[in-house]
């Protein structure tokens, strides 16, 4: 047993090492920092060059055709600063450089030109990179021989990724529609910073768990080869061993990839600036669709032929994983609308002016949801502070430091609000909802599946889609009576609260069983590679959410808004009933794995 490992249990908070928590924090502040400011964006690019928070005045589709490319290429530089800290930083010099690389990001935006707004965008993709997929490798390296402690480990993780989001946007969103964009943009880095030196200075707590790359590359397979006889497994070995990726399947990745980032750079490009880097035409498609066309080719000819060369049960599993990797695409493409068209409907369409009895009622929720959730995790903190003080005492400072900001920050938002004769909504408020539908709806839906009544796989695609286009239909049904072309509606606030309690409950249908069942499916020999195609398929998801959610002008002047929200019913509906449909088929590829 690896004695940094047994140093790391020896003080433990509510059950689990204080290193824990320390990555528990480090999360929470750069979620705090990353939905802080994602949720400005979209109100920041489409308000009035004039006005009292003056931005850059884009139309709707300009702004989510950039804000997906900027989400996809989230989902893609993660392959790049995982590989990099294998092989060179080790996982927590990544974590550092990450954040230091995103406050970056976040200061340069806060200066709200044009040019440090891209440099800002840039700098957070990159520092992304190297936060995302190693602050999670170190919590995989410190549970190495306590895997019975480990679904608990990333349950207690998850809640500071949404506690951080829930603040985050709470926060940013008040200040940056409040007293300008550049409040909320700062606040993120400030934050961020924060958030990076108290994991820093915490770095003795660890030993030398990720502080060097790994020599050789491991991955859990917790459930890879399922009830399957001993021949069975030793032919599987033995057809990984046979299956090393060639030459042309390199060049099919090299190809593929330059053909997806090259439409990602082009799309935003030519609708912002009027510049088409790809100026040429096959028929009568454009530059653009031909390479996206071509590169979605090249991707199914290397899939395919990596498939074909295992043998028969291995195949099948792989093909499964592809089938739900297709519907992880629809299912992301319509739930990031939350930061999209949503938020839009939310900002322009929405009646977010409260008075008398309403008021008084959302004041009181609004200050329940907000006090509670930061007392219990400042509870954590007084635990953590307990036990590792004589250790890391800088950097329990700097955490105390963060959470009086940020008790401030709360006060202060509270007071102003209370204080005021009419209570007015933010637009950013309502992103919070997710955030707090899953925290208090995850053990609900956790008991679900432990229960004897847990879905299959595809049951479960298809009730967390169907359950996605009922929210969207419930804003079709409150946007009905918007007339065409309308830029200003005044629609009851509790439409848009339904719909992101019934888009939680599909996310927590669909969130944590992709991954889960990918590692169960995939042979070791390819499950990086196909790793890798899972962020493919969410990366294309939210590239597809910002070309959607963009139609929201054309279509509500064309159609109506009830119709642009009738389309984003009827479309995930009709895959989550195909999904339901072909459990049969899909739980025979999966050969016995539940």
């Amino acid at each position: 047993m690896n004695t940094d490992i047994e140093n790391l249990f020896k003080d433990k908070v509510i059950g689990h090492p204080a290193g824990l928590f320390v990555l528990f924090f480090t999360e929470m502040w750069e979620r705090f920092s990353f939905y802080g400011m994602r949720i400005l964006l979209v109100y920041f690019l489409t308000a009035p060059l004039i006005g009292d928070n003056p931005g850059l005045d884009w139309s709707s589709e300009n702004a989510l055709s950039l804000i997906g490319t900027y989400a996809s290429l989230l989902y893609l530089t993660p392959i790049i600063g995982g590989w990099i800290a294998d092989k060179i930083t080790g996982y927590r010099i990544a974590v550092v450089i990450g954040c230091i690389i995103m406050t970056l990001g976040h200061a340069s935006m806060a200066l709200e030109t044009t040019f440090t707004f891209y440099l800002g965008l840039a700098l957070l993709i990159i520092g992304t990179g190297f936060f995302k997929p190693n602050i999670t490798s170190i919590i995989s390296e410190m549970y190495k021989g306590k895997e019975a402690k480990k679904d608990g480990a990333y349950t207690i993780f998850y809640m500071g990724v949404n506690a951080g989001a829930f603040f985050g946007m709470l926060l940013c969103g008040y200040l940056g529609e409040t007293y300008g964009w550049s409040w909320g943009f700062g606040l993120a880095g400030i934050f961020m910073m924060l958030g990076m030196l108290q994991f820093w200075l915490a770095g003795s707590l660890f030993g030398s768990i990720g502080a060097k790359p790994s020599k050789v590359h491991q991955v859990e397979l917790p459930q890879n080869i399922n009830e399957e006889s001993p021949a069975e497994h030793e032919e599987a070995e033995v057809d990984e061993k046979l299956n090393p990726f060639t030459l042309f399947d390199k060049v099919l990745i090299v190809l593929s990839s330059i053909g997806g980032l090259l439409y990602l750079f082009n799309d935003p490009i030519e609708k912002i600036g009027d510049i088409n880097i790809l100026p040429f035409e096959v028929g009568s498609l454009s530059g653009t669709n031909v390479v996206v066309l071509v590169a979605l080719l090249l991707f199914l000819i290397l899939l395919v032929i990596r498939i074909i060369r295992y043998i028969p049960i291995v195949r099948d599993r792989i093909i499964a994983v592809s089938i739900f990797g297709v519907f992880t695409v629809f299912f992301f493409a319509f739930f990031e609308q939350s930061l999209g068209s949503m938020a839009l409907f939310a900002g322009d369409f929405t009646d977010r002016t409260l008075e008398g009895n309403a008021g008084t009622i959302f004041s009181v929720v609004d200050t329940l949801l907000t006090t509670i959730p930061l007392i219990i995790i400042t509870w954590v903190l007084w635990l953590l502070a307990k036990k590792t003080f004589s250790r890391i005492g800088l950097s329990n400072i700097i955490l105390a430091i963060a959470f009086l900001g940020l008790w401030v920050l709360v006060i202060y938002r509270l007071y102003v609000k209370l204080s005021a004769d009419v209570t007015e909504v933010e637009a950013s408020w309502f992103a919070i909802l997710n955030s707090f539908f899953i925290i208090t709806l995850a053990p609900l839906f956790s008991k679900w599946w432990e229960s004897k009544y847990n879905p299959s796989a595809a049951m479960k695609y298809g009730i967390g889609l169907i359950l996605l286009g009922l929210g969207f239909a419930i804003l079709s049904y409150g946007a009905s009576e918007i007339p065409s072309g309308a830029k200003t509606a005044s629609v009851s606030m509790i439409f848009l609260v339904l719909a992101y309690l019934l888009h939680t409950m599909g996310e927590l249908c669909i969130s944590p069983v992709g991954l889960s069942y990918l590692s169960k499916l995939v042979p070791a020999r390819m499950i990086g590679f196909m790793f890798g195609v899972w962020y493919l398929a969410i990366a294309v998801g939210q590239k597809a959410a910002g070309k959607m959610g963009g139609m929201i002008d054309k279509i509500s002047e064309e159609y109506s808004l009830g119709t642009f929200f009738l389309i984003f019913t009827l479309i995930p509906i009709g895959v989550g009933i195909l999904s339901i449909l072909l459990n049969p088929l899909l739980k025979k590829l999966m050969h016995n794995v539940r």
